[in-house]
């Protein structure tokens, strides 16, 4: 049913402000400006990779007001593509009532589907030539209090092939959970974890929000040019770049905070990297 992490939302309060670090940094593009009637938001649509950033501005009361008014700027959803959305209409539309149609996309709120915290719209999916410094999403990350409960629902409510999902156990970020690979040798997944340490940045996060959409990750071929963009801006920035390796040389990955991205963490990735932690170590590319 699902083919690909192909967009992230964020709801946001100005949106001049938030596309500035996805622009400057990232080298996203305006693509669009609509509105969508079903979340009382005006968005604004950033091509970046091969993907694409919606940013969610408040258009009189109704969802996308309501979030920002509770959290401010944060990650309101993450986009998933697939080959036709009107047969996933017909496949969800029975299950549940309040899966909801506009502009020839799907808006699922993940309360209606029984994954709390979770939002996704459902999108065709296009074939679409990279921009930016990045070259496409595959991951969209979910707290939840309960992993295996909520991945198990994913794999009910989308189809999805259990046995190609993969056990993922952090004890260095102090998290347990499971990716849902949405197709065999592809690394496009939503991340579902339990956050286990309530002291460290997670645990904290998840009993102040409670189960939400956290972050989003990306690969990308460009990750020194990145990585000197957001040190060029003075702004914080976590490098995960293995012992002995100079700073002139690529590291395997970084994470660009909220303040950056007007209000979301989005982690970077080099190429094949992710496959570390996804099942297939051996195709990471050595440097």
């Amino acid at each position: 049913m699902l083919l690909e992490i192909d967009r992230i939302q964020l709801a946001v309060p100005d949106v001049s402000k938030a596309m500035e670090g996805w622009q400057a940094i990232l080298g996203a593009e305006v693509s669009g400006v609509d509105k969508v009637a079903c979340l009382g938001a005006a968005r604004t649509s950033l091509r970046l990779g091969s993907g694409i950033v919606e940013l969610l501005q408040a258009d009189g009361a109704g969802i996308v007001a309501d979030a920002v008014a509770s959290r401010g700027p944060h990650m309101f959803g993450a986009g998933a593509s697939c080959a036709d959305v009107t047969e996933v209409r017909g496949m969800l539309s029975p299950q549940f009532n309040n899966i909801v149609e506009e502009g020839k996309q799907l808006f699922v709120d993940g309360h209606d589907i029984g994954i709390q915290g979770l939002r996704v719209v459902v999108s065709k999916h296009e074939d679409r030539t990279a921009v930016g410094l990045t070259d496409f999403f595959y991951e969209a990350t979910l707290l939840a209090a309960s992993s295996v409960k909520e991945t198990a629902r994913f794999a009910r409510v989308f189809s999805l092939d259990a046995q190609e999902f993969v056990e993922i156990n952090s004890p260095g970020f102090g998290y347990s959970g499971t990716l849902t690979l949405f197709r065999k040798d592809l690394l496009h997944r939503f991340e579902v974890i339990t956050p286990l340490v309530p002291t460290n940045t997670m645990g904290r996060f998840f009993d102040k929000i409670g189960p939400c959409l956290y972050m989003a990750y990306a690969e990308t071929s460009d990750l020194l040019e990145i990585e000197s963009r957001v040190k060029a801006r003075g702004e914080a920035v976590t490098i995960d770049r293995p012992e002995g390796r100079g700073e002139d040389q690529v590291a395997d990955g970084l994470w660009l905070h909220p303040k950056s991205l007007g209000g979301m963490m989005l982690g970077l990735s080099r190429p094949s990297q992710a496959w570390r932690w996804s099942g297939h170590p051996e195709r990471v590319e050595p440097i």
